[in-house]
């Protein structure tokens, strides 16, 4: 007896991607090891535990309150990981420990789950729990401890109690470059930027690892190039013109592009494809629009730094970039 071939009906699309949301997130995590290892070498074993603690805060969360999916346990498509390590990178050396996790908490909480879980986050998870970090402990989050060659001890308040109202801390706090800019007119020497011997955030470490992995995920396609190229091209002109009217005063553009978390917000945060718009021509209104943000607060707002909010204001304005930003369908 001749056995008949089974017919499978399934819906469209028929033909499928080999790239799928766990081999792209573990590919991230993969080129955020550099990064992270760059934060150990500058800041030792603070940048380490600090890393831990967002990860654990992420993945705890993720599966207590995360959907199971096709692959079973939510933690196996490695999202948690990386919002962990994303979150880990934007906060400073010497920051309590319990915090971090809180922000872990609060990245994947308020940042995911409460959206409906991967691919359904208006925000980038990572950027919510720094914004929250950011909103409840301002002091702590903009506290700043220079590369000094420490390797083993923790720094500034990694081991503070939660909510212990105590003796301050002795520790040694620094301005970062951007401050320094600022707030002194002080411009920082753009090898340093570029290899990261400064104070600032885990992820402001080295510029030029952020550089490379951003060239190779694009590579890969792993992110849209259009984002990272119209961020840095938009910040690069607009900061040129003002740094032409008064190069005594206001930064460079290789200053700007350089510093602070801006190739860190860039490469990994931007360019997150849940929360950036979809068409071509939407895409490149978000990085224009990011890029204008963050030059306006950077020199004319009240914060040095403006990677963050000006982000999570284009992911707010992401659905209405995709209703403006619409293909034209054939025939109209």
């Amino acid at each position: 007896m001749v056995n008949k071939p089974k017919i499978t009906i399934s819906t469209s699309p028929f033909l499928h991607d080999q790239v799928t949301t766990p081999k792209i997130m573990w590919e991230l995590a993969y080129t955020l090891i550099p990064i992270l290892l760059a934060a150990v070498y500058y800041f030792g074993l603070s940048a380490l535990l600090i890393s831990l603690s967002c990860i654990a805060g992420c993945l705890v969360t993720e599966y207590y309150l995360g959907k199971r999916g096709p692959l079973g346990s939510p933690l196996r498509d490695g999202s948690a990981l990386v919002t962990g390590l994303l979150l880990a990178l934007t906060l400073p050396p010497g920051f309590p420990l319990w915090m971090a996790f809180v922000g872990g908490v609060v990245a994947i909480g308020m940042g995911k789950v409460i959206w409906g879980g991967l691919g359904q986050n208006v925000f980038n998870p990572a950027l919510v729990g720094r914004a929250f970090l950011q909103a409840a402990f301002p002091t702590a989050i903009t506290t700043w401890e220079p590369p000094d060659g420490r390797y083993w001890g923790v720094r500034g308040t990694n081991l503070a109690m939660p909510f212990y109202q105590g003796e301050p801390v002795d520790a040694l706090s620094t301005a970062t470059p951007l401050s320094e800019m600022k707030f002194s007119h002080e411009p920082t020497e753009l090898a340093d930027l570029l290899l990261g011997n400064i104070s600032g955030s885990l992820g402001e470490t080295c510029a030029l690892l952020l550089l490379l992995a951003g060239l190779y995920l694009a590579f890969r396609r792993i992110i849209n190039w259009r984002i990272p190229v119209a961020i840095l091209a938009t910040v690069a002109l607009f900061s040129g013109i003002v740094y032409l009217l008064a190069p005594d005063r206001y930064p460079s553009p290789g200053f700007m592009v350089l510093a602070g978390g801006l190739l860190l917000g860039t490469v990994y945060m931007a360019t997150d494809p849940v929360s950036s718009p979809l068409t071509p021509k939407g895409i490149w209104i978000f990085g224009i629009g990011i890029g204008l943000l963050v030059v306006l607060i950077r020199i004319w707002g009240g914060l040095p730094e403006g990677v963050m909010y000006a982000i999570l204001l284009m992911n707010a304005a992401t659905p209405l970039i995709n209703r403006f930003a619409r293909t034209r369908v054939y025939g109209y």
